[in-house]
């Protein structure tokens, strides 16, 4: 019995140490059940439950099969797998979950109440009022998010902080969804209006934006 036991507490110490790699990486498998907070994949013919987010759940509605990124979060009383459509929201939940007192849970509700994008663009505008509206978001954690991931993502994806003018933000917002959805690049995006908003007078047309931004970008 006590070979047993240390056995036992060999694995959940080794579980604890790397609780940061995962085993099972995707699932790939027909779609046996399907839920907005997790569904059930049969593979290989075993079925497995896998915890999934509203972005996610969005993107499976006539979907009879499909593979999903994972994460395999270990606890001592359970493993759990939590599934993603992309990799974007697959890191995003491994750096939330990077912070104190963000777990699995909170992250998942994080990613159903705002989207990948929208959670970036908060954290590197330091905007923690949009995280303080999903629940179990209190002022602390909220701002915790923002000093722990800002520099990550930066460096990360190359992206850069917008000014934090609240005058800004809607034009800013519109010019690069606008942006984007004509088929430029997010990143390059963000810095064409960056430059702008720095180097120019304050603007109240959006129009005046993204032409000033078309200029740049065509340089």
């Amino acid at each position: 019995m006590s070979e047993i036991l240390l056995h036992r507490d060999c694995f959940f110490t080794f579980a604890s140490v790397y609780q940061n790699y995962t085993m099972i990486t995707h699932l790939r498998g027909n779609i046996t059940f399907k839920s907005p907070t997790f569904v059930v994949l049969e593979t290989g013919g075993v079925g497995y439950q896998v915890f999934i987010s509203l972005n996610t759940y969005s993107q499976l509605q006539d979907l009879p099969s499909v593979l999903l990124l994972t994460h395999q979060y270990i606890k001592e009383d359970s493993h759990t797998l939590y599934g993603f459509w992309d990799e974007k929201e697959r890191a995003l939940f491994r750096l939330l979950i990077s912070i104190n007192g963000v777990g699995p849970t909170t992250a998942q509700v994080l990613l159903s109440s705002i989207s990948p994008d929208e959670i970036r663009s908060a954290i590197l505008n330091e905007r923690d009022e949009i995280f303080r509206k999903a629940k179990g978001i209190g002022p602390k954690t909220a701002k915790r998010i923002i000093i722990d991931l800002k520099d990550k993502i930066v460096k990360d994806s190359g992206e850069v902080p917008f000014s934090n003018n609240p005058s800004y933000n809607t034009i800013r917002d519109e010019a690069l969804s606008a942006l984007v959805a004509l088929g430029f690049n997010r990143v390059l995006v963000q810095k064409a209006i960056q430059q702008i908003l720095q180097d120019s007078a304050p603007t109240e047309n959006v129009e005046d934006l993204i032409k000033k931004a078309l200029k740049v970008l065509s340089q």
